[in-house]
């Protein structure tokens, strides 16, 4: 064992023996400092990587959002508005006959035109109309000296669309069919001119979306009683022209006139037939007579058969005219008429059919109407809200000191693997 110094020796002596207190006529030991290890200096530098990287990317941005956040960034002044779509249903007096006191009123929200509503809000439509009238663009960019707030009012219709998506808090409640908005602006007056301008376009929308409704409610009905009205006007002509063809107005009726000649024609026949049998067989009981009454005999038989001739003659004619002839088919003639008839009834069925129908929507569609229910008339700000620069900050500090946190992690364990 190799012999150790008397320093080293006496050190050892020392830890291995109780200290006791020095004696006052005793010198007092010397003990050299323990060397610096060199872990130690590099704890220590990078402890200061830290605290400089920390103040680089923490604690100066934090304090030059505070610096903008309270001297530059500019005050906002809200105007909050809340509706909702309504859609009243008056019932009709056809309600009273079945039982009903009077007419009611049915009131209820309408979800699809509160939806149709709720992405009117945000669409660039409405932005152009808004812009048109009132200059968002002068509006908002009224805080010169707050690039990050205000708009640069050399922007196009789409910046103008993402800008208004920030400056504009819309809520909405499904299940209520309520909504909400809350506009910004850097002057109070401004925000509630914007909050009345939404308002009315909203209800212009829903008045529209009313009337398209109305319009494709009674379109189809309407659709379908120009059709029936031309059927019912091509009928009617069809039956015009037929009777000035024919120079008939009612062909049953004329049908029925013949047919009374020609019932009394046969009567006539029958009569004269009967007249004609009797003076033969008269003619034939006195043969015995003179020769002149002979003659004055046959004289009567040859008229009774002359006017039986001639009637049956006229029977003949008059029964022509039913079954065909040069002058009068009355055979066509009725069948063409009838046709013309059932295709006039059954027009006439359908245009009143097609009639009750309209009726009946159009009255539907006037007694069902649309509006917007305002519950929260648009505000005036009297003290700004936004932006709210503490809740700013904060946000600002969270999210430097996670990401902070983080890459110092990275690093930190890349470090190690090496």
């Amino acid at each position: 064992m190799s012999e150790l110094s008397p320093i080293a020796a006496s050190t050892i002596k020392t830890q291995s023996l109780p200290i006791k207190a020095p004696r006052a006529n005793l010198p007092t030991a010397y003990v050299a400092p323990a060397p610096l290890l060199p872990a130690a200096a590099k704890i220590r530098r990078r402890h200061q990587y830290l605290a400089r990287s920390f103040l680089l990317f923490v604690i100066g941005p934090v304090l030059i959002s505070a610096w903008y956040l309270y001297e530059l960034a500019a005050d906002q002044f809200t105007s909050s508005i809340g509706f909702a779509v309504r859609t009243e249903e008056a019932r009709s007096g056809l309600d009273i006959a079945a039982g009903l006191s009077g007419l009611k009123a049915l009131s209820g929200s309408s979800s699809s035109d509160t939806d149709i509503l709720y992405e009117f809000l945000q669409s660039q439509a409405l932005v152009s109309k808004i812009d048109t009238r009132l200059d968002l663009r002068a509006v908002w960019s009224k805080a010169t000296n707050d690039p990050v707030f205000a708009f640069d009012p050399t922007g196009t219709i789409e910046d103008l669309t993402f800008y208004w998506q920030r400056m504009l808090q819309i809520s909405y409640d499904p299940g209520k069919g309520l909504i909400s908005v809350r506009v910004h602006a850097f002057e109070p007056n401004d925000a509630q001119a914007i909050a009345t301008t939404i308002l009315e376009e909203s209800s212009a929308m829903i008045n529209e979306l009313s009337a398209v409704a109305g319009e494709n409610a009674t379109r189809y009905a309407r659709e379908e009683l120009d059709h029936s009205t031309a059927r019912l006007r091509e009928t009617r002509q069809a039956l015009t022209a037929f009777r000035s063809e024919n120079r008939i107005v009612d062909p049953i009726a004329d049908l029925q006139g013949e047919m009374g000649v020609l019932n009394q024609l046969q009567q006539q026949l029958a009569e004269e037939l009967v007249s004609l049998d009797m003076l033969r067989s008269t003619i034939e009981g006195s043969r015995g007579g003179s020769n002149r009454r002979g003659v004055v005999s046959d004289v009567r038989i040859a008229q009774s058969e002359r006017r039986v001739e001639v009637i049956r003659s006229r029977i003949n004619e008059e029964r022509q005219k039913f079954g065909g002839s040069k002058e009068r088919d009355y055979s066509a003639i009725l069948g063409d008429f009838e046709r013309l008839k059932i295709d006039l009834e059954y027009a006439e069925a359908a245009w009143a059919s097609a009639l009750a129908v309209f009726e009946n929507a159009r009255a539907e569609a006037q007694h069902q109407s649309r509006y917007l229910a305002t519950y929260v008339a648009p505000t005036l700000a009297e003290r700004p809200l936004y932006p709210q620069r503490m809740l700013l900050l904060s946000m600002i500090a969270l999210f430097l000191g996670l990401g902070w946190s983080v890459l110092t992690l990275i690093v930190y364990s890349v470090r190690d693997r090496r």
